[in-house]
């Protein structure tokens, strides 16, 4: 399964945001700690609507703490920035892959960038900085569904 890691998070409604999508497509979501919101967060809630009850979400204390148990689970970790290393189009993704996204006013920490397998980019007209970080972790969660056949099915009857 897909994995969607959310590293210390500031804004709650991309994070709701992003959590409703991973509930809709069957991906789980580690949100790394500490979060810049209380996950009661109205606005968090609002953007995550009913979905969060159904998403599979864990906590982790730290990036120290989430590495420990991702690496003890064989998951490579794939980091979405906006100078990654590949496109996310030519990347070849696995159904373990984690795929993270980084905090929306700084990124990931240098350690991340240390610990991350691979880093992807979406390709982008020059002079633009970036994508919100939930359309971007939407484009390269939709690319590596696609790649590892992953999509859930519409109403059981397809794979």
């Amino acid at each position: 399964m897909l994995r969607l890691a959310l590293y210390q998070p500031d804004i709650p409604q991309n994070t709701g945001t992003m959590i409703r999508m991973a509930a809709c497509l069957g991906i789980a979501v580690d949100i790394v700690e500490p979060a810049a919101f209380d996950v009661s967060d109205r606005h968090f809630r609002r953007s995550g609507m009913d979905y969060l009850e159904r998403a599979m979400v864990a906590r982790h204390d730290s990036f120290a703490a989430f590495e420990a148990w991702r690496r003890k689970a064989g998951h490579r970790l794939i980091l979405a920035e906006t100078d990654g290393t590949a496109r996310h189009l030519d990347f070849a993704f696995s159904a373990g892959d984690i795929v993270m996204v980084g905090r929306e006013s700084a990124g990931v920490a240098p350690e991340v960038h240390a610990a991350a397998d691979a880093s992807v980019h979406i390709p982008m007209l020059v002079g633009l900085r970036s994508l919100n970080v939930a359309l971007a972790a939407a484009m390269v969660l939709g690319e590596a569904l696609r790649q590892t056949g992953s999509y859930p099915p519409r109403d059981g009857t397809e794979a």
